[in-house]
């Protein structure tokens, strides 16, 4: 970003700080909060299994995938919006 002013520079950093937040936010959703909670979401089912039990096994993972997906997709976004993607 050496081509940049300041100003472009911290609104680059600012949205890209809050993605980062964003997605750890909910990565710790899906790794601490959700299988802490795993007996009272077992009252319900999903696809015949418990549900606490489906997102600590295949749940979790899918979300984290989700997630990297989306950091990627949203991240490519704001280098483009401000000239520093690929």
């Amino acid at each position: 970003m050496p081509g940049q002013d300041k100003g472009s520079r911290e609104a680059h950093w600012t949205k890209t700080r809050n993605l980062n937040t964003t997605i750890m936010v909910l990565w710790a959703i899906f790794a601490i909060i959700i299988p802490w909670n795993a007996d009272s979401l077992n009252a319900y089912t999903f696809l015949g299994f418990p549900l606490g039990y489906y997102m600590c096994v295949q749940g979790s993972l899918i979300a984290f995938v989700a997630l990297i997906w989306i950091q990627n997709w949203r991240q490519d976004q704001i280098d483009d919006e401000f000239g520093v993607g690929e």
